[in-house]
């Protein structure tokens, strides 16, 4: 029985990569995952050949990069984070959407599965609101512009 260590934050980084990438188009390179982290091309190779050997990516060489089934599934809940942490930054706290995106990429890496929770429990509870948009949200939003 093999049992495998989490991922560091980087391998995260380029099987999330990954799947965005495929999501945009039909077929994934490593130049094109390079360009998306703005990292250079032996870098992801090694990053590759990591995520390859932990039976995530299956990549021939010189050919295309694909998600197994397993790498698929880490991609998607590594993407999820991303975008429910992204959300929360910036719609409800307003910050802008390349400071968002940044810290969203940082703070996925870190959050815990309850904490996650506990945010998206809380956006749905906002966005359930039968009056819309909070009032004291919007105050925050104002306050938080006013004391930067």
């Amino acid at each position: 029985m093999i049992i495998l260590t989490p991922l560091s934050h980087s391998l995260e980084d380029y099987l999330e990569a990954i799947y965005v990438i495929g999501m945009q188009k039909t077929v994934v390179r490593v130049k094109e995952v390079a360009g998306y982290l703005d990292v250079k091309m032996p870098s992801v190779v090694d990053a590759i050949s990591k995520l390859t050997e932990r039976n995530l990516v299956s990549h021939e060489k010189y050919g295309y990069l694909n998600l197994t089934r397993q790498g698929y599934d880490a991609a998607k809940i590594i993407y999820k984070k991303h975008e429910e942490v992204f959300r929360f930054l910036s719609y409800f706290l307003g910050m802008d959407d390349e400071t968002a995106s940044q810290d969203a990429c940082g703070i996925e890496h870190y959050i815990s599965k309850n904490t996650l929770e506990r945010i998206i429990k809380l956006m749905k509870f906002i966005d359930s609101e039968p009056d819309g948009y909070p009032q004291w949200l919007e105050k925050f939003k104002a306050f938080a512009e006013k004391n930067k």
